[in-house]
């Protein structure tokens, strides 16, 4: 049979030990969980904005997609004219090419084939430039759009504003789509 458990001094102060830190640590997540929860009642004006739809009815919208067309037209009209010379020459060598020397037909076909790899290349860039160019005037679009947002919610005393698109459910939240697009136009 056990006897009695012989306590020391030493195991006395590490059970103490033990039971402080406990509490202290349980003391400090309930201050933590209070300080959360009062961070998220202290946001209690919240807001919803669709900047999707804003960005959908800016007439400057139109108007950076009309400049951008002219901007491209000239490099555009060269590579459809460059295109259509490839095709001809493409079918004049499919036509002619059995009547053909081989030397004139193998000639030929490198000739071809040195225009489409320059053409490919031109299209590529064209390609890279009018994307890059595009996005640096929706960045532009957007830039306003958010100063926008920052100036209706400073204006309303809004805390938080959040997309619509990234919300799945808001019941409490003011739309301010409609004060903000008045203040981009």
């Amino acid at each position: 049979m056990l006897g009695p458990r012989k306590t020391s001094v030493h195991d006395t102060n590490i059970d103490g030990e033990e039971f402080i830190v406990k509490k202290l640590l349980c003391a400090a997540g309930m201050g933590l969980a209070l300080a959360v929860s009062a961070g998220v009642q202290a946001a209690d004006k919240i807001a919803v904005v669709n900047v999707a739809n804003i960005f959908q009815q800016l007439p400057q919208r139109a108007t950076v997609a009309k400049q951008l067309e002219n901007e491209f037209k000239g490099r555009a009209s060269d590579l459809q004219s460059q295109e259509r010379d490839l095709q001809t020459k493409s079918q004049r060598l499919q036509r002619d090419g059995s009547t053909m020397k081989a030397s004139e037909r193998s000639r030929q076909e490198k000739d071809l084939m040195a225009q489409r790899e320059a053409f490919s290349a031109k299209v590529q860039s064209f390609e890279q430039d009018n994307r890059r160019r595009s996005t640096e005037e929706r960045n532009k679009i957007l830039s306003r759009i958010q100063d926008a947002v920052k100036k209706v919610a400073t204006d309303e005393g809004y805390d938080v504003v959040i997309d619509a698109n990234a919300v799945a459910y808001a019941a409490n939240a003011k739309d301010i789509t409609a004060d903000v697009l008045k203040q981009v136009k």
